[in-house]
């Protein structure tokens, strides 16, 4: 009896947990990273790059967005997530129109998947879905993002449950069904923000 009521306690479940890691360091610098599939919701001309940056938390390389279109995206194809949890650092470098930087999950195609991020222009994390190329919002919470600073962005989700954090702290908790069953996961940005991503890591849980 106080086994089982431990258990219940501490949610105890039979989990088998994979986690991968992509730092980007073993990429060709002005090339989009080898495994990884790169283009835009919308229109535009985005530009994915591996790049050198000294100030990488990786003291390596980097994953940098520096084109312009509607939502950038560049997702790791051979990873195919349906519960688990994404997470990336990131730096807001440059641009007018937006300074974001962002992860998706569940990306069945460059028209339908799950996307969170942060901008460092409004100050705020948001979560949303995209559906047949249309973005929808879910959800906006205020959170300091500084702009020229490396930032983590994470999101966990499990059936309809969704987390998102900013540097550790959690800012949203959500119930959505709109996008089911396993998808690639990645990076994305808006607009004409130059991004940079650095430590890309994520995880699979099997019952």
């Amino acid at each position: 009896m106080m086994r089982s009521l431990l258990c219940v306690a501490l949610l105890c479940v039979s989990v088998k947990a994979m986690a991968d890691a992509t730092s980007f360091d073993t990429g060709v610098v002005g090339q989009p990273p080898s495994g990884w599939t790169c283009g835009a919701t919308g229109r535009g001309n985005p530009k994915w790059t591996v790049e050198a940056d000294p100030s990488a938390p990786s003291k390596g390389k980097v994953l940098r967005q520096s084109g312009s279109a509607t939502f950038p995206w560049c997702v790791k194809t051979d990873a195919k997530l349906s519960d688990g949890w994404v997470e990336v650092k990131f730096k807001p470098i440059a641009a007018r129109e937006d300074q974001a930087g962002g992860v998706v999950w569940r990306w069945k195609d460059g028209d339908n998947y799950y996307v969170a991020r942060a901008n460092a222009l409004e100050n705020n994390v948001s979560l949303y879905y995209t559906e047949r190329g249309s973005r929808k919002t879910l959800r906006y919470i205020d959170a300091p993002v500084a702009p020229g600073q490396w930032h983590t962005l994470r999101v966990d989700f499990a059936g309809s449950k969704i987390g998102v954090s900013l540097d550790g702290k959690r800012y949203i908790d959500f119930d959505d069904t709109h996008i089911g069953g396993s998808g690639a996961v990645g990076v994305w940005t808006k607009a004409d923000s130059v991004t940079a991503f650095n430590d890309f890591n994520y995880g699979i849980t099997r019952p």
